[in-house]
């Protein structure tokens, strides 16, 4: 066994396992529907049930069949957005119908790794690396001049909108350790939510605006590798009440995109088991 992909419910506190697999698949979303969730395995796209149905059904993206695991659905279920490196060489964000079809390319400066949807469907935020630099961008879904939304200080990473549209949850290491801040997703100055003696990443804001979750790495990892221990935590939109919720093997692509239940209930994420090699 590689993968598990699991559902969390935070007002039972259990975890049910969805599918299991022997592959590699990565950052579950959660259709605005409730019907589907979105994951990611050596470059496809896939679908699967929240109940594990009849296992993953392949989404038809075109050329772009070297997705990573940077992709969410739209609010409105209508697209999907994908992170692709086929075209370029270098990861470019793209959209497509829902239900498959042709890409359409969004980011003209690349590399660009997608990361959250605005609630109004009109925007993406994103990281993109120029000139070796990880900072915060947005831009509209059907493309055009991005905006910079932080700038230079530090590694800045993994950003998704508060469900009211008001604030740009991310990570950022401009204080030394990773921890999570947010900046007004108008533009302004960035403020610090986490103050923790861990390595925090990919902070999700809830549908319902009251929670937040994301991952913490132990304090002397660096970047966001995948077979790792670490701690899926929860807590309140202004860093409130912080609490551990799990722990698990996992890391990069356990939860790197939009992973929360319509309903704010639950949320989905990827469990790891390690690599075990042939005698």
């Amino acid at each position: 066994m590689r993968s598990s992909v699991e559902i969390f419910n935070i007002r039972t506190r259990e975890s049910r396992v969805v599918w299991q697999t022997g592959a590699l698949f990565e950052a579950p979303n959660w259709s605005p529907d409730g019907r589907y969730l979105m994951l990611n395995s050596e470059g496809l796209i896939y679908r699967l049930s929240p109940d594990g149905g009849n296992g993953p059904v392949p989404v038809d993206t075109g050329f772009a069949r070297q997705c990573n695991n940077d992709h969410g659905i739209a609010p409105d279920g209508s697209l999907i957005a994908i992170s692709d490196k086929a075209g370029f060489g270098k990861s470019a964000i793209y959209v497509l119908p829902a239900e498959g079809g042709s890409p359409k390319l969004v980011t003209k400066n690349l590399p660009s790794y997608w990361h959250g949807w605005s609630p109004d469907g009109k925007r993406f935020a994103y990281c993109g690396i120029r000139n070796d630099v990880f900072d915060i961008y947005t831009v509209g879904v059907e493309g055009g001049e991005e905006k910079r939304m932080t700038f230079g200080e530090g590694r800045n990473d993994g950003p998704d909108y508060s469900p009211d549209g008001r604030w740009i949850y991310f990570n950022s290491s401009r204080m030394g350790l990773m921890q999570v801040w947010r900046v007004p997703a108008a533009g302004g100055t960035a403020e610090r939510i986490t103050e923790s003696d861990y390595g925090d990443w990919f902070p999700h804001p809830s549908p319902k605006g009251d929670k937040i979750v994301f991952i913490s790495y132990d304090a002397d990892v660096f970047d966001h590798p995948r077979d790792r221990q670490v701690r899926v935590r929860l807590m309140d939109m202004d860093g409130g009440n912080v609490e551990t919720l799990f722990d698990l093997f996992g890391g990069q692509g356990t939860m790197n995109s939009p992973n929360w239940s319509p309903s704010g209930d639950e949320f989905a994420y990827v469990r790891y088991f390690p690599v075990v090699s042939a005698a």
